[in-house]
């Protein structure tokens, strides 16, 4: 199995390109087709295609086991349609790659009715391969399309949930918001409060005893035909947070449908749902502590509509 060791040279490089090199794999093709397979492993944990821009760092081990057994199959999804894609699993954990439409968990039981959920998809997975239930750990909205991680132990779900209680995880969202936010890259910080029967985020004065500070991270990566593109990293994980950050910003996204205000005028942009991607989501691995980092990318209905904004520009 060929194995090679990071040196300074190749420190920041992408994981796709360092293994396309001539005296590698040869190709970014390669690359690709190996990462999809199961064929890449960095520091002796399973690379993945969601892998691919990986920065590197000094002294990283990257191994290539061409001929491994069952790797001409790709990685499995779940649900019944198959639309579920897993982005990484291991004895500790699961990451996936989320639909819109779908729960991330099942409703409460005072509201719950037959809509489909990832944890009972999960939990159908893991009680086929007998491997007890998933745990939650964090959550991101039904029409929220993107990332997700569940824990498969008692113990991986317990330092799992302290590193997002201490806003370790890296989480960034890209968004398709109205307009232009200007300055083009900033910070969104505000005082929001959880209405317990609207079921939504609303603002408060930072004095409101049950006031949370908010804070997220937004950068315009791209100007469009009356919105942007916009990538927003979250510092706090409030529920709706960029949902609801965005409409007091003066940018709501595209599809919005509940953060509006009352006297808003028809959407000029049609969309049917919120333009909300989970992309990146990087956290330490909950038993060894080893660096994860998983990006998931643009699901067809959000591509379409930015090529569409694209071409109006």
């Amino acid at each position: 199995m060929p194995q090679w060791t990071v040196g300074r040279d190749a420190v920041g490089v992408r994981l796709d390109k360092y293994l396309a090199a001539p005296d590698r794999l040869g190709s970014r093709a390669r690359a690709v087709d190996a990462l999809a397979r199961g064929k890449i492993f960095l520091n002796d944990r399973e690379a993945a295609s969601s892998d691919a821009g990986t920065r590197l760092a000094e002294a990283d081990v990257v191994r290539v086991w061409m001929d491994r057994p069952g790797s001409a199959r790709r990685r499995m999804a779940l649900g019944d349609a198959r639309d579920l894609p897993i982005v990484y699993e291991d004895d500790h954990l699961l990451v996936l790659n989320k639909p819109a439409g779908v729960l991330a968990v099942p409703l409460p039981p005072d509201r719950r009715d037959d809509a489909r959920s990832v944890f009972d998809d999960v939990k159908a997975y893991l009680s086929m391969r007998r491997r007890g239930r998933p745990r939650v750990v964090h959550r991101i909205d039904r029409d929220t399309s993107g990332l997700v991680v569940f824990a498969l132990t008692a113990l991986a779900q317990a330092q799992l949930k302290e590193q997002f209680t201490r806003r370790k995880p890296e989480r960034e969202y890209l968004a398709v918001v109205y307009g232009h936010p200007s300055p083009a890259e900033g910070e969104w910080r505000d005082h929001l409060v959880w209405d317990t029967k609207a079921l939504m985020q609303t603002p408060a004065d930072a004095r409101h005893p049950r006031a949370k500070e908010s804070i997220s991270r937004y950068r315009v990566v791209e100007r469009l035909a009356g919105a942007s593109l916009v990538d927003v990293a979250l510092v706090t994980g409030r529920q709706n947070q960029i949902r609801m950050q965005a409409r007091l910003h003066g940018h709501p996204l595209v599809g919005e449908q509940r953060y509006v205000t009352a006297d808003a005028a028809a959407p000029a942009i049609a969309f049917p749902r919120q333009a909300l991607h989970a992309h990146r989501l990087a956290f330490a691995h909950p038993v060894d502590r080893h660096a994860l980092r998983f990006e998931a990318p643009l699901p067809d209905d959000l591509a379409a509509l930015i090529a569409r904004l694209r071409r109006r520009r």
